[in-house]
């Protein structure tokens, strides 16, 4: 249980950004032993708040107490000695190191001039043993999931003597079943005396693991208040000013030819192993198909292969009943398909051009934003300005760097270049992860009206609850096969999740 010795206190914090005030006078507490979870909408101050507490900002006014002492957290270095730890969304390995050799990076333990790896291997392997973390300390972090680098980051703070631990968005990039074991491992280490404070917008996680939670909307303090208190509805509807639905109104499909053909697809992934394994179905005008699978089947290689970014071994790709197998991404684009990228940073947005340059980057060489070679910028921020009012991106301006945005705000960029196109076919991939609830609702309605507008709507998420609100059919993805396709009308979470992991029983609804 917590105690009631005071960890954290930041008393008027606020900070400024130019156009816009990220942080507006919060005070916020955290005790000893709790997990005290911060809730908002995507650029609602969360992270900038912690990024103050891990000395990564300054805030313009305001003051922080760490175990009841006044303190002056200039940078990171600050933060780790006063025993405060970061886990961010984004982690910060060297993927050609071993896990070890990340875990220790920049604390080597010496034996004279030489590092002691011997003892470094040794401590790491006591805390992942003590925390439950059951890392392979040899590993490249190239070689090992998403979940198990997160692991590592969490080694790293640990190794490093953090009692104080802050996550940013920790679920954000995670499969189900490594959500599961997260929040084990969150209650192993509070049971072991250490604090967390979590930075969220997952209402469930919330209710599952946290003792308190903060919400904060537009830079203020809403509320703060005892988990066990209170319920999601009513956590939504603090986070975001209004009642919000977690329900997905639609009516029934109306189906028309396809658009998307897939026969007999074989690829290999980047070992050169085969990752997909004959795969063939369809997409028809006016669906929504959902594509559910445990992460690692295929998935990845297969909206590769339909994008033009990854070449196949045989079988064939047709769009209209015409044979894209071999198109390059541009002519695919030009072709009316528009894919929303599972990694926003990496595929989605150049991060260091504006939000205007962003929203034209399938675009920019045609009329109007381009003219006998020259950018129109007169024009580029005129479209900008209107798509970032129609989907509400929380940006100070359209020239703002898309850097500067928060990730769910990045995503909303994406999401708007993608669906502004008009596309034929919609190619959605983990369309809302890391967004909050308000924001998925805005982009679940806008799925809908694309299927609803006669598009065809291929959606690839590992969010099963948003499989089977939001498709019309389900294609469940195994070891690189499709293994059946159901009717989410006929089926459960249940029958889907065995087939998810290998059952060989084929579902109704539709045929492969």
């Amino acid at each position: 249980m917590p105690s009631e010795q005071l960890v954290v206190e930041m008393r008027g914090i606020t900070k400024r950004f130019p156009g816009i005030i990220a942080n507006d006078s919060i005070s916020f507490k955290v005790r000893k032993g709790e997990i005290h979870s911060l809730l908002g909408e995507n650029g609602a101050g969360k992270s900038t708040l912690m990024n103050i507490l891990f000395g990564l900002y300054q805030p313009d006014e305001g003051e922080i107490y760490i175990n009841e002492q006044q303190v002056n957290i200039t940078d990171p270095s600050i933060a780790i000695n006063l025993g405060i730890g970061m886990i961010h969304q984004h982690f910060m390995l060297v993927e050609p190191y071993t896990v070890v050799e990340n875990i220790i990076l920049g604390a080597e333990p010496v034996n004279g001039l030489t590092i002691n790896y011997r003892k470094a291997r040794q401590k790491v392997m006591e805390l992942s043993e003590k925390y439950g973390l059951h890392v392979e300390p040899d590993q490249l972090i190239s070689d090992i999931s998403v979940g198990m680098q997160q692991r590592v980051e969490i080694l790293k703070t640990l190794y490093r003597g953090a009692e104080i631990l802050i996550f940013d968005e920790p679920t954000a990039v995670l499969t189900p079943q490594e959500i599961e074991d997260l929040i084990h491992i969150m209650h192993n280490l509070v049971n072991e005396g250490k604090t967390i404070i979590l930075i969220t917008h997952k209402l469930k996680e919330i209710m599952a693991v946290s003792d308190n939670v903060t919400i904060i909307r537009r830079g203020k303090v809403i509320d703060s208040v005892a988990t066990s208190e209170t319920t999601t509805d009513e956590l939504a509807a603090k986070m975001v000013g209004r009642k919000v639905s977690f329900s997905v109104d639609k009516k029934d499909a109306e189906v028309g030819d396809a658009i998307l053909q897939v026969s007999n697809v074989v690829a290999k992934d980047n070992r050169g192993i085969p990752a997909l394994k004959g795969i063939s179905f369809e997409v028809k005008s006016g669906e929504i198909l959902g594509l559910a699978g445990v992460d690692g089947n295929g998935q990845r290689e297969l909206i590769e292969v339909l994008t033009g970014l990854r070449k196949l071994e045989s079988g064939e790709v047709k769009l209209r009943g015409e044979s894209i197998t071999h198109a390059k991404p541009r002519q695919i684009s030009e072709d009316k398909v528009a894919y929303i990228p599972e990694d926003r940073q990496k595929r989605g947005l150049v991060l260091d051009f504006s939000v205007a340059e962003n929203m034209v980057l399938k675009d920019y060489y045609k009329q109007p934003f381009s003219h006998k070679g020259f950018l129109n910028y007169d024009k580029i921020n005129e479209h900008s300005k209107k798509l970032i009012a129609e989907y509400d991106v929380r940006t100070p301006d359209e020239l703002t760097a898309a850097r500067a945005l928060s990730g769910g705000n990045q995503q909303k960029v994406i999401i708007a270049r993608e669906v502004d196109s008009d596309p034929d076919l919609l190619i959605a991939t983990q369309p809302t992860r890391g967004l909050d609830v308000g924001a998925i609702e805005f982009i679940h309605k806008k799925l809908i009206e694309q299927r609803d507008k006669g598009k065809a709507v291929l959606l690839y998420s590992l969010e099963l609850d948003e499989i089977m609100n939001l498709s019309d059919r389900i294609a469940v993805i195994y070891e690189g096969k499709i293994v059946g396709i159901l009717d989410p009308k006929e089926t459960t979470e249940q029958e889907i999740g065995l087939m998810m992991a290998g059952s060989n029983s084929q579902g109704t609804g539709g045929t492969v």
